[in-house]
């Protein structure tokens, strides 16, 4: 089965079911689901980054801190977080990684799903998947705020919705103080 025909959970705006469809009439008709978001950090307490793949369905060549994806139908966050990890890292025996908040992520173009962040430390070697990472570096979290900075065309374009969940994740740890919404 590619990519495109994996069925999801298609969700409301409180993160409900509603339905199902496959990933390729999720993603063409703008259909609301779950994607499971983790931060990956090594024993030194860098940060994985990564390029995605030009093949892939949404934000191809574009740049993430964070590894993850989208749930299958009836699958958990906890579940998925787990799963996608081992995957795109290309390792097994991760602990089960932290769940920190989730958020529903509302983009420009008008997609929308329900953002599930958490972390988990990697002491293993990774091999990263080739189908879904081009390119891979740990780095601290002083270059990857610089990285960051770097962002647009030729440079270091990232994916939006990371984004969003790095500007989250860094309000969430920042405490209440931050401001409503902040987490």
């Amino acid at each position: 089965m590619s990519a495109a025909e994996e069925i999801l959970d298609v969700v409301d705006a409180r993160d409900r079911v509603v339905g199902q469809a496959t990933r390729g009439e999720v993603y063409a008709r703008k259909l609301r689901h779950r994607c499971a978001f983790v931060l990956v950090r090594d024993g030194q307490d860098r940060i994985f980054v990564h390029r995605r793949t030009a093949a892939k369905l949404v934000y191809p060549s574009h740049y993430d801190m964070f590894v993850g994806g989208v749930l299958g139908a009836g699958e958990g966050y906890a579940e998925a977080a787990l799963r996608e990890a081992e995957e795109e890292l290309g390792v097994r025996g991760l602990p089960q990684p932290t769940p920190l908040f989730t958020f529903l992520y509302e983009g420009a173009d008008g997609q929308s799903w329900w953002s599930h962040v958490a972390e988990v430390r990697c002491v293993l070697p990774v091999r990263p998947q080739a189908e879904e990472v081009a390119w891979h570096a740990f780095l601290t979290e002083a270059e990857l705020v610089e990285r960051l900075a770097a962002d647009g065309p030729g440079e270091w374009q990232w994916v939006p919705d990371g984004g969003e969940a790095w500007r989250r994740l860094t309000a969430h740890r920042a405490g209440p103080e931050s401001g409503p919404g902040a987490g």
